[in-house]
């Protein structure tokens, strides 16, 4: 079986279900695990990643105002792998290859693929989509043994979170974006309670959201997350030294503080797939690291308040 994943969250899913010898194609944006990245790259970007994040933003929303793609599809290259399955979404036309870009081509390839879509928007829809994937690709006994052990550790800090006092948990502004800021959305809302914490902004379940910096800056939280979309945390941090001028920002609490956390948003929390609950590890940790441990993966730092 010849399998394209058109997204990382996709690409992590198949290989977590054993399946990384038969993926034939990937996304531009597919980098785990490491040696995914020898395979051809059936989509590109057009967004200018290497700009700052009010340049990226402005991009995007020009680009969707005037129906312009924001990323295009290597029909030849799709057509040379002949994928008999290709999985893809339709859950944010920011975040990969539009639908309706994924539907034309697939109806145009010789191999006549079948295609899976993926719409998660809960932590519980990411466990439904890996088990929709595995059924569709004959692991159903894999997915189940992958799902015991991502609830399993995931009930083990609902546990911990449990006991700990209400006026114990931090309030939490979790930002995915920084300029402008956006709230978080989807399941990182869910996570952030998972994890003991009081989520000031989010959006639960549903998409994240433009904020204007006076909403932010009310909301006067005890801890800032910055988890920003499809940023690691070195890139992040680039962005982040931008806001030195912003009175509003330097004014908060949990910056004045020196509460603030940016984490790898890219790898942990804007794709919806087994590596969520690493984001969540490491969350629980950062917000109570006397009852939660640390997580094995990394990618949190804890910022300097100078």
């Amino acid at each position: 079986m010849n399998i394209v994943t058109l997204l990382p969250s996709a690409t992590e899913i198949v290989c977590a279900l054993g399946l990384q010898e038969q993926i034939v194609g990937v996304s531009h944006s597919c980098n785990f695990p490491e040696t995914i990245k020898k395979l051809p790259a059936v989509t590109s970007t057009r967004v200018p990643y290497q700009d700052s994040s009010d340049v990226i933003d402005n991009f995007v929303r020009d680009h969707l105002q005037n129906n312009a793609a924001l990323y295009d599809l290597d029909i030849q290259t799709l057509n040379e792998v002949r994928p008999d399955v290709v999985v893809s979404q339709t859950l944010c036309d920011v975040c990969a290859v539009s639908t309706g870009d994924v539907v034309a081509a697939i109806y145009g390839l010789d191999s006549r693929p079948r295609l899976i879509d993926l719409q998660p928007n809960t932590l519980d829809d990411v466990y439904g989509d890996i088990l929709r994937v595995a059924a569709a690709l004959g692991r159903d006994s894999t997915a189940a043994s992958l799902l015991d052990e991502l609830k399993a550790r995931q009930h083990a800090i609902a546990s911990r979170t449990a006991r700990i006092a209400k006026n114990d948990r931090p309030r939490v502004a979790f930002l995915e974006w920084l300029l402008p800021p956006f709230c978080g959305g989807h399941w990182n809302p869910e996570l952030v309670e998972l994890a003991g914490g009081i989520d000031l902004l989010g959006n639960p379940g549903r998409p994240s959201a433009t904020l204007s910096w006076d909403r932010v800056a009310a909301s006067d939280p005890d801890v800032v997350v910055l988890a920003c979309c499809g940023f690691d945390v070195e890139r992040a941090l680039e962005d982040v030294r931008l806001l030195a001028g912003n009175d509003q920002w330097q004014n908060m609490r949990a910056v004045q503080n020196g509460e603030i956390y940016l984490v790898d948003g890219d790898a942990y929390f804007a794709r919806p797939g087994p590596r969520l609950i690493d984001g969540l590890e490491m969350l629980a940790h950062a917000l109570h690291p006397d009852i939660h441990p640390p997580a094995p993966s990394g990618g949190c730092v804890k910022l300097d308040s100078s």
